[in-house]
């Protein structure tokens, strides 16, 4: 009865069957290990953060380049201000206990010892950075050769929360964090990184430091847990089909050894189905008035 398992037709579905599952099974227990490394990852960076608020500051200088074990830490460097090159970013939010408010960073470019300025967020202000009256609070920066100490953090990108990458920003204003966007603002080398000072002066607030990037409970790590669940939906519904279609061929075996005619199954779209067997009375009735008609004497003229 089970025959048909060996026609062209049925090779092809279970060689598709067999590499299907595996494929399914492999890909989402792939997707799983990744959003359990994201937590993991996550963990280890809330644990870091919690370490670095009571460790002493480092120099600058080892703690770079900024990656997912040194972003966060707290890190020194010694210079001046370059007090003709003060910038706002604009667009900026700050979570605290009344909630988010929209306001503005204050960065200003310490230029240090080695020769390269290294971008130092001074602080948070509520307002808009395109309002004199807002603008008008802002501190001057501190004069002389000073020491800095702060969370450091990596180099901002276009997929980081408040980047205005598309530019048009007025004079003075920066829409993005980087070395690449200060690369034609100042006359010289900046930092591929920059802190956010933990003492700050009033009335600037202080900017909390992010999580680094791929290291949070982002989109993406939840992206991953519900492709997870995706694979494994996949995986049976192969099994689903596979078992629907072979008992459908087998019913059709099985209805073929007894005689049962099979008609089109509605369903499956033109697969063979299960039918009543025509009556052979009606078929025998018709037969026998066909013989009869045709033995019938012609009446004579």
């Amino acid at each position: 009865m089970y025959r048909f398992l060996l026609t062209p037709r049925w090779w092809g579905i279970n060689v598709f069957a067999v590499l299907a599952i595996p494929l399914c099974l492999f890909m989402g227990s792939w997707q799983l290990s990744r959003f359990e490394d994201r937590v993991n990852t996550h963990q280890q960076q809330e644990d870091r953060s919690a370490r670095a608020k009571t460790e002493a500051a480092r120099p600058l200088g080892g703690l770079l380049p900024v990656d997912t074990v040194t972003s966060g830490r707290q890190a020194s460097a010694r210079g001046h201000y370059d007090t003709g090159h003060q910038l706002l970013v604009p667009d900026r939010t700050l979570k605290d206990k009344h909630g988010r408010q929209q306001g503005f960073y204050v960065l200003d470019l310490l230029r240090t010892d080695g020769g390269k300025a290294l971008p130092v967020v001074r602080g948070w202000l509520p307002g808009d950075a395109g309002s004199k009256a807002d603008t008008a609070k802002v501190p001057a920066p501190p004069k002389g050769e000073v020491t800095v100490t702060g969370a450091l953090q990596a180099s901002e990108n276009q997929g980081t929360d408040g980047v205005q990458a598309g530019g048009g920003l007025p004079q003075g204003q920066l829409g993005m964090i980087s070395a690449a966007s200060l690369v034609n603002i100042v006359p010289y080398e900046v930092y591929d990184a920059w802190i956010t000072l933990t003492d700050t002066q009033a009335p600037l607030r202080a900017v909390p430091p992010a999580a680094a990037e791929g290291s949070g409970l982002d989109l993406k790590a939840f992206q991953n847990l519900g492709y997870t669940g995706e694979w494994f939906v996949f995986a049976g519904f192969v099994v689903f089909m596979w078992f629907r279609l072979f008992r459908r061929d087998a019913e059709a075996a099985r209805d073929a050894a007894l005689g049962i005619v099979a008609e089109e199954d509605p369903v499956l779209g033109g697969a063979p189905g299960r039918g009543p067997a025509p009556q052979g009375g009606a078929a025998q009735g018709e037969e026998r008035g066909a013989g009869e008609g045709a033995a019938a004497p012609a009446p004579r003229a």
